[in-house]
């Protein structure tokens, strides 16, 4: 009897499961490189591939591995932060005098860095409607380098047809970027529907903690090699090796994580419909969101931040945020904890009938605490 063929692990396996080190004297967790230079054994054979930290580090390497396979990617890059992420990744796409489709919902500092930053060199940004493909469509130029996804959003948790807007940038040949952190690299797969670079912020799902600032670009090993020779190393937004031993740390329980997360959002939100009160919950995973079809298909799972519409004026959202008990106040999510924002007005919003905009992250708290916490809503009712 033949014995079965090796073959290599699945992408879940891979990352909690590492062979014997001998290297390392057995040592279950990858060891921190802290260090700034790797010396050689000779001049003509260094017997090593680093040089110095800025441009690799065997720790360093050892999470972008592991985050290449979980995306579906050919390589990655990692970055001190999200936001230095999503910045290399756009300025290795596009020069002066370019132009950018953007969708109007991008990330807040997204758009800063397109209007404060590349407006200097003359690179130009048309924001449009993201769930529309001819929105999409109708605002490329001769000049577009770049189409800028997010998908979905995260205020209003709209979403993009991937797999179309890529077909679309692909046959005009314009480069695509997507913001995939609300799903994570455990639910959605954007180089597998045509997408070109694949952004995340790793200080969410990955980092999982709230301890620790990274980011990652994943994609294929031509263009992800051309971004840190140029984007990465000279700009010098890389990331620590003690960082990375964290976010190592911090991948290894991310499939666990994301699958108590996404069971407890679910119910959350489901709750969240039933409050007279409010009056829309903005999640992809409800039947009645406008584009859960295509959240099904192109998603495998959610993420744990939604949002809410509620028919209060904002200083009662925020007397009402005050007195949470298992929602903590603060900006992030993908955290353990849970968390809550007043956003403030939505464009709907009449001083006769106001409405509040409130984002939430669901943590690792048991659903029911936290379903009974947010009840407090129904004295609006």
């Amino acid at each position: 009897m033949k014995l079965e063929q090796e073959r290599a692990p699945l992408p879940y396996t891979f990352v909690a499961h590492d062979e014997h080190d001998s290297r390392h004297q057995g040592a279950v967790s990858i060891p921190i490189y802290q260090n700034t230079l790797f010396s050689f054994a000779s001049c003509d054979e260094p017997g090593h591939s680093f040089k110095y930290s800025r441009m690799g580090n065997p720790t360093v390497q050892e999470l972008e591995k592991r985050i290449a396979v979980l995306e579906g990617g050919e390589q990655a890059i990692s970055f001190a932060s999200g936001m230095a992420a999503i910045s290399a990744a756009i300025l290795s796409v596009v020069k002066a005098g370019d132009h950018v489709v953007c969708i109007d919902q991008v990330y807040f500092g997204t758009r800063e860095f397109f209007e404060y930053f590349l407006s200097r060199y003359g690179v130009e940004v048309s924001y449009v409607d993201g769930t529309s493909i001819e929105a999409l469509s109708s605002a490329i130029r001769p000049n577009t380098t770049l189409l800028y996804l997010e998908s979905p959003t995260s205020y209003y948790f709209q979403l993009q047809d991937l797999k179309e807007a890529a077909k679309l940038a692909g046959a005009r040949g314009i480069t695509t970027i997507v913001d995939n952190t609300w799903a994570s690299p455990c639910y959605q797969h954007p180089l597998a529907l045509g997408v070109d670079l694949v952004v995340h912020s790793l200080t969410k799902y990955v980092g999982g903690h709230s301890d620790v600032l990274g980011g990652a670009v994943i994609g294929s090993s031509v263009r992800v090699n051309q971004l840190s020779r140029i984007d990465h190393q000279l700009l010098g937004g890389v990331m620590t090796p003690h960082t990375a031993s964290l976010m190592l740390r911090g991948m290894r329980t991310l499939p666990l994580r994301m699958q108590r997360l996404s069971e407890s959002v679910q119910q959350v939100t489901e709750y969240m419909e039933t409050l007279s009160c409010v009056s829309k919950v903005n999640f992809p995973g409800l039947a009645n969101h406008p584009q859960h079809e295509l959240a099904q298909v192109q998603m495998s799972g959610y993420g744990s931040l939604f949002s809410i519409e509620v028919k209060v004026t904002v200083e009662q959202a925020k007397a009402w945020v005050d007195h949470l008990r298992y929602f903590r106040i603060g900006l992030s999510f993908g955290g353990y904890e849970s968390l809550v924002l007043v956003v403030g007005e939505t464009p709907s919003s009449t001083p006769e009938k106001p409405v509040c905009l409130i984002r939430l992250n669901v943590g690792l708290e048991d659903p029911q605490d936290l379903i009974r916490d947010l009840g407090s809503l129904e004295q609006y009712d």
